[in-house]
């Protein structure tokens, strides 16, 4: 099997599992609510945390399948923290994914209660999972890990605090670290806790994921100047715009590029001895590589 056919492999598992996590089921009294969440987690991407979710699962001897719930709740936080990310109140985004935010379309209220209940619905879809119990709580306690202070939460906050005031590396490495880097290192820990593995094994996992996330933040900020909105699918110069210290205003693109490469590199080696056969490599390098 090719990088890409075992790559669109997980896409065609996650994708109808995706659309089907809120049913009209729940009542009409909540049409608008799920609307709204639906909206926003099946608006598409690269589904990169999903995908590393049951790759991890799969090196660690879980069949993709059965790993799907924890590889939607992980969505399910992705999602919740873009549809926040994008308010008024935060970055104040009008377009994600090529369509406009979540809080154009539905309003704020809508969007804020939208990216409250995907977060909520994230923990409760590992926790009514199939897997052991011992995985389910290992999982829960990652997902929190990686949402808190220590993650996504703490990451905004400290992004917010730093508008208009210049960081030095070290600050906006931190930074980026929980905002970008604490999900992407979580999918990966998901992935092996799901599938019963080790700490050590686990723990491999999230440095492999932290390295991804350091690279493809630093890509980011550059593509945020060099790339164009059509390409990206939202705003280019927001990070001007907001007077945000970026890696591209620190080192410059030559260096910027220099520093992706490197993280890249490292990240292969992290995983070399669980790479069999070159997934995670190649994911690695493709992201360094991305345009958009």
């Amino acid at each position: 099997m090719t990088w890409d056919e075992r790559y669109q492999g997980y896409l065609d598992l996650l994708e109808p599992a995706l659309k089907g996590c809120f049913g009209s089921e729940r009542g009409y009294e909540f049409d608008g609510l799920l609307d709204a969440m639906d909206y926003s987690l099946t608006a598409g991407g690269k589904r990169i945390r999903p995908v590393l979710v049951l790759e991890f699962a799969r090196l660690n001897g879980l069949e993709p399948e059965k790993a799907l719930p924890v590889a939607c709740a992980v969505e399910m936080l992705h999602t919740y923290s873009l549809i926040h990310d994008d308010l008024p109140c935060m970055d104040d985004d009008d377009l994600r994914r090529a369509k406009p935010t979540n809080h154009k379309v539905f309003g704020e209220s809508t969007a804020v209660l939208a990216g409250d209940a995907l977060q909520a619905e994230a923990f409760g879809t590992i926790l009514r999972s199939p897997l052991p119990v011992e995985a389910r709580a290992k999982c829960a306690e990652i997902l929190a890990g990686a949402a808190g202070v220590d993650g996504i939460c703490g990451g905004q906050f400290m992004d917010l605090s730093a508008e208009g005031h210049a960081l030095n590396g070290e600050e906006l490495s931190a930074l980026q670290g929980r905002k970008t880097g604490a999900l992407l290192a979580g999918a990966c820990m998901l992935g092996a806790a799901a599938a019963g593995a080790g700490e050590k094994t686990v723990e491999t996992a999230g440095q492999y994921g932290a390295q991804l996330g350091a690279a493809f933040q630093i890509r980011d900020d550059m593509l945020d100047v060099m790339s164009t909105e059509s390409e990206l699918g939202k705003p280019i110069g927001s990070d001007k715009r907001d007077r945000k210290s970026t890696f591209m205003s620190l080192y410059g693109e030559d260096k910027c590029d220099k520093m992706v490469r490197e993280i890249t590199e490292a990240a292969c080696s992290t995983v070399k001895g669980m790479d069999a056969d070159g997934f995670l490599t190649e994911l690695a390098r493709r992201l360094a590589g991305r345009r958009k």
